[in-house]
């Protein structure tokens, strides 16, 4: 359809300037006769009245009735006819003048016509060969910033290949920042399950050189090197190497769990039901969930009931995400007191969840929601997901997370959903 276009705007411009060759042509043609016209009547008139006197009021009056459209009462009986003139009798002497005009005129149409036609050929082979260059400096990876060059048929196509490229770079970009972090995540995956598999690997080692002769839980009196690899001589049985082997698969259990929510998050492919819910409602049902927690840490969680604030969001993700933050809090304040607290306004709702500890070190709080970052004052069992996997659940539902130190001391977690 575009080249149809360019066709008929080619076209157009061509027969106009046609049009106006012929245009100006005529006019100098008629020009030409009306001076030839007035040249011959003003012989003949002059030498009718120079030999008849009495006939100038007749011709004049002849004269003014025909300049002013009033012939209908002169005579009409063709007299230069019957002298035997006829209308190239008039035209002989000048028909060289007349073909000279013709072919100004036509020389003229012409030429517009091929000034024209490789005018714009010239300027659409320009406008091609520059974008041809820019893809061709695309291609090697020299592309500098392609600037409008005017608003013509090829405006579009620029403005269409600026946009692919820039989406193009801006896909690499993305790639290369998945494939570095791809990496980084794998390497720190190895990470995580080396340390709970060579625990694993001296517990079964240990079980083995020094099996229990009677139950499962008697001891066997030696000296060795314990799970961890320091030398002891402590006695040790089955029962300890075994609760090891426990703790060890249950830290990759939770490893295994939380890395493939992770990835159903990456791949988009992990579905959060929105729903109207209460905020003290969540926040009852996480502390529910770390009673055990709790009772062997020695801390308390307060909730006040401060009334209904509903926000919209997927009920059991996010009570996960906060079982997350209660959990780190614990971490951080043995035998105190988890708080929480919660506001709305028009514009968003907020969460609080603060301990009484000693806080967040300064240079860990911009890494704190990273994956598997791990601060200075982390607890022994953490595998360094827990914050990442909030972080991820609430941005999801329209809301943001951030870390910070309370004035009074202890660490805070400040959640807002969003209304809009």
């Amino acid at each position: 359809m575009n080249g149809r276009k360019n066709i008929l705007v080619t076209l157009g411009l061509v027969l106009s300037a046609s049009l106006i060759a012929s245009a100006i042509s005529v006019l100098l043609v008629s020009c030409y006769y009306s001076r030839s016209q007035f040249d011959l009547l003003n012989v003949i008139c002059s030498e009718i009245a120079g030999q008849k006197p009495e006939t100038t009021e007749i011709i004049s009056a002849v004269l003014k009735d025909y300049t002013t459209g009033n012939t209908e009462h002169l005579m009409d009986d063709a007299i230069l006819s019957r002298f035997g003139y006829r209308t190239d009798d008039f035209s002989g002497s000048d028909a060289f003048l007349n073909i000279l005009f013709i072919t100004i005129g036509t020389l003229t149409g012409i030429s517009l016509f091929v000034f024209t036609f490789l005018y714009r050929n010239k300027l659409e082979s320009g406008r091609i060969q520059a974008l041809a260059e820019y893809l061709e400096q695309i291609n090697t990876g020299k592309a500098v910033v392609l600037t409008p060059s005017g608003e013509d048929d090829f405006a579009k196509l620029e403005d269409e290949i600026y946009k692919t490229v820039t989406f193009l770079y801006h896909t690499k970009d993305t790639a290369v920042q998945a494939k570095n972090a791809f990496a980084e995540n794998l390497s720190n995956i190895a990470h995580q399950i080396k340390t709970p598999i060579t625990a694993l690997s001296l517990s079964v080692q240990m079980m083995k050189q020094h099996p229990a002769d009677d139950l499962p839980c008697a001891k066997a009196s030696y000296t060795t090197a314990d799970p961890v690899g320091n030398t002891t001589g402590k006695l040790f049985s089955q029962a300890v190497y075994l609760e090891q082997v426990e703790k060890q698969l249950l830290r990759l259990k939770h490893l295994e769990e939380a890395l493939l929510v992770l990835s159903r998050i990456d791949a988009g492919t992990l579905l959060l039901e929105e729903a109207r819910i209460d905020v003290f409602t969540l926040l009852v049902l996480a502390s529910d969930n770390l009673q055990e927690l709790s009772a062997v840490s020695g801390t308390s969680i307060e909730i006040p009931e401060l009334g209904e604030m509903m926000i919209v969001a997927d009920l059991d993700w996010t009570m996960e995400a906060v079982i997350n933050l209660m959990k780190n809090c614990m971490e951080h304040s043995k035998n105190g007191v988890i708080h929480c607290s919660y506001s709305q306004n028009p514009l968003y709702t907020e969460i609080q969840i603060w301990d009484e500890g000693d806080g967040f070190a300064k240079e860990d709080i911009p890494y704190l929601f990273e994956r598997f970052y791990r601060g200075q004052n982390a607890g022994g069992g953490g595998i360094g997901l827990g914050l990442a996997l909030s972080k991820e659940i609430i941005e999801r539902q329209n809301g943001t997370i951030r870390a910070m130190n309370r004035r009074d001391g202890g660490g805070l977690f400040e959640i807002r959903f969003y209304r809009h």
